[in-house]
């Protein structure tokens, strides 16, 4: 039963990938129909709480681009950019990195790829190099940022084993970053150069007249000054500061004593409540309209996401939860003789499921489990991006679409992408640091 109801979980993943948009959710969906009343399989509990920190982490990113905080750092970006045009594979990366870092999710990206795709083409960078590292850098970023869902979601898993914020921040942080930086050295020697690539040259010269023009008019919108920007800035990187200090210093979560037990309030919780509050605080001090909020880019791409993680995390949960006893036999001398297999066992997941939180959510319990140390878990927490290996996420499909001279593509042979080789030298290199690190420093 087991190989059969895998087979239905891959195709739900692959027909859901191929419908894009909320159609990995609705496939996920569909999929846990068949396996609920044609395995009797029990649904397993969906991740509410992923989800939740997902919708109030995009409501508290919408709210800022709605107030013009988004705009503004992106003006801010692109300075940085085209001060160092030449740079861009090196300079762009890190400065996608910043924003996911800060906004705990990847599809705040989307502000800056247009930008990094421009200055590549005007200094006749190759697109795909900056690209597909800065996508990588989103990824990666999400796996070291204090708000994301799946941080959280690994505080709230290796907590009871003495893992708090500050001891994820030490590791992943400086690994995923230097990974990053490997990843932009690497993705920097990545296909011929732009002038030397004939059908790149083709494509520049059907659009340069278009391209000219639409610069004059993107130049002129950004040099406004959008209004409210710096101060929703400033409360966005408070609301950060308040979750790093409450996850790195526990003695500071609210607690309540229920029947003679000292119930703590969860991180999870914790990141809910104060980026609904920044949303809130914001709206009212930029005097804004929560109606026009829901039409932003971010809001949009963001509920699209939220739908396709509930439908096929609810599906892949439900799956592990079923086979968990036999997915443990199966795999439990190997990991146990040779605990870095799990790694693999964590990226290959992360495929699946097109989620880190939600991998995270799924397998890190049975490495618990499995008997692995939580500082040697730890370390393996940047192998759930695997996000990358199929070109079927969200940033990955924009990045392509914003590179007009198509060096940014997807092979003939699919998984011979523009993202394979960034992503696998990142995701390496930073569980290798990571687990340096570690060693190092515990």
């Amino acid at each position: 039963m087991f190989w059969i109801q895998l087979i239905v979980v891959l195709l739900a993943i692959f027909i859901g990938a191929r419908l894009k948009g909320i159609g990995l959710g609705v496939m996920g969906g569909l999929g846990l129909l068949i396996l609920t009343f044609g395995f009797h399989v029990r649904p397993n509990v969906p991740p509410i709480n992923v989800l939740l920190i997902i919708i109030s982490v995009v409501t508290a990113a919408s709210t800022l681009e709605n107030a013009g905080g988004l705009k503004y750092l992106v003006k801010i970006a692109e300075k940085v950019i085209r001060k160092h045009p030449s740079q861009i594979t090196f300079i762009a990366p890190i400065v996608t990195y910043i924003f996911t870092f800060l906004s705990g999710t990847t599809h705040i990206s989307y502000s800056i790829l247009p930008v990094i795709a421009e200055v590549a083409r005007e200094t006749n960078v190759r697109p795909e190099r900056p690209l597909s590292a800065s996508v990588t850098a989103a990824q990666q970023a999400i796996t070291a940022s204090p708000i994301s869902a799946a941080t959280a979601t690994l505080i709230s898993l290796l907590g009871p084993k003495g893992i708090e914020l500050s001891h994820i921040l030490i590791i992943c942080v400086p690994s995923t970053l230097l990974g990053v930086i490997i990843c932009s050295a690497v993705a920097n020697k990545i296909g011929k150069e732009l002038n030397e690539d004939s059908l790149c040259i083709e494509k520049m010269k059907a659009i340069l007249e278009e391209e000219k023009s639409q610069k004059s008019n993107t130049l002129k919108k950004e040099n406004e000054d959008p209004k409210y920007g710096k101060i929703s800035i400033g409360i966005f990187i408070i609301g950060i500061m308040f979750i790093i200090m409450f996850g790195s210093f526990k003695n500071l979560r609210p607690k309540w004593e229920i029947n003679g037990e000292i119930i703590e309030l969860k991180m999870t919780s914790i990141i809910q409540i104060i980026m609904l509050s920044i949303s809130a605080i914001t709206i009212m001090v930029c005097n804004l309209n929560p109606p026009e909020i829901v039409r932003g880019n971010i809001f949009r791409s963001g509920m699209q996401a939220v739908i396709a993680i509930f439908g096929i995390a609810w599906l892949g949960i439900t799956f592990f939860s079923e086979n968990k006893d036999y997915i443990f036999n199966l795999i439990q001398d190997k990991i146990q003789s040779a605990p870095w297999l799990f790694t693999i066992c964590l990226f290959v997941l992360s495929i699946l499921l097109v989620s880190q939180a939600t991998t995270t959510s799924a397998l890190f319990p049975l490495g618990v489990d499995l008997g692995i140390p939580a500082l040697t878990l730890l370390p393996m927490f940047p192998s759930v991006n695997g996000l990358f290996f199929l070109p079927n996420h969200p940033t990955i499909i924009a990045a392509i679409n914003f590179d007009r001279t198509g060096s940014t593509k997807i092979g003939k042979y699919v998984l011979n992408h523009s993202f394979m080789i960034p992503g696998l030298v990142a995701t390496i290199s930073s569980v290798l640091i990571g687990f340096l690190l570690t060693f190092i420093l515990y």
